[in-house]
């Protein structure tokens, strides 16, 4: 049966979203110890593809067979919406911006995509669902607010950054945009995968090849980034996306890093402050806020 929107789908996929993004910090704080950031990329795109290649060409592919063009198409939203994207917060890491600003300018793409929706799909925001949006912002802000500071990288590094947040709406928006794809959510999550494995391939080697020593951490890490981060969040990302308009979807995602923040607690016992809890409660209110109908 179908799935249809109404008020408790969008809360379950929102709820399950939220988690699931979120976690994509577990996988990197386990792994990061034992491998390169470039390591760790290319390592979950590529196990993440392969474990999803037999739902496209095994036994298990039941979506139509996939074209040159379909080919073609997903490897551009792979380099927008995976490879530009994730490779644009880990390049300006590696450039010296810090940690906490590159994680802000990441909780930024829900207003990238806002901004892009009413040119190219005349989806604008109405005035209730932009004050909601100011006030998801400001809730981010406030859980951010201690990791935050400038540093000294080079001006062009704090670009890099912004340049994934902007390739990561663009994809979402030019997906949405193509629309009426013949691929299913499965094969499509498949294709990118495979794709970003082979963009991130030329850097992990670089960086002392393609995969570091095998250590538990790493393992454990990489497992979590497939299983949760990628299979779990991008795949509610694009079932979410088929019910609902995008600007108001990715709206969900300013609640990843205050839920962050409570994995961080709960499994490596980082500080839990009230100004973090009343982060949280902002931007809930926010989200709400752009989540509603009418008006």
């Amino acid at each position: 049966m179908a799935v249809r929107p109404s008020p408790p789908v969008f809360l379950a996929l929102a709820t399950a979203l939220v988690v699931a993004w979120s976690s994509g910090f577990v996988g990197i704080r386990f792994s990061h110890d034992s491998a390169s950031v470039p390591q760790i990329l290319f390592a979950r795109s590529l196990f993440s593809g392969l474990g999803l290649l037999p739902f496209l060409i095994g036994p298990w592919g039941r979506g139509p067979a996939i074209t040159a063009r379909e080919l073609a198409e997903q490897g551009l939203f792979a380099f927008l919406g995976m490879f530009l994207y994730l490779g644009g917060f880990a390049m300006g890491i590696g450039a010296g911006v810090p940690t906490g600003l590159v994680a802000l300018m990441a909780d930024l793409v829900p207003l990238g995509i806002a901004a892009l929706s009413a040119p190219m799909l005349g989806q604008g925001l109405t005035g209730r669902q932009w004050l909601g949006t100011g006030i998801a912002c400001a809730g981010v802000l406030a859980v951010s607010a201690d990791a935050l500071a400038l540093g000294t990288a080079p001006v062009w590094a704090y670009a890099l950054p912004m340049l994934g947040m902007l390739a990561f709406a663009l994809s979402t928006v030019l997906q949405e945009r193509r629309g009426g794809s013949r691929l299913t959510i499965v094969q499509r999550l498949g294709l990118q995968c495979l794709w970003a494995a082979v963009l991130f391939a030329p850097f992990a080697a670089a960086g002392g090849g393609l995969f570091p020593p095998i250590s538990t951490d790493y393992a454990l890490g990489i497992a979590w980034l497939v299983v949760a981060a990628t299979y779990g969040a991008w795949l509610i990302y694009y079932q979410f996306l088929r019910l609902y308009p995008p600007a108001v979807v990715s709206a969900v995602v300013y609640l990843s890093p205050p839920v962050t923040m409570v994995w961080a607690f709960f499994l490596f016992d980082d500080p839990l402050t009230w100004p973090m809890a009343l982060g949280l409660v902002v931007t809930l209110a926010g989200v709400a806020l752009v989540a509603r109908r009418g008006g």
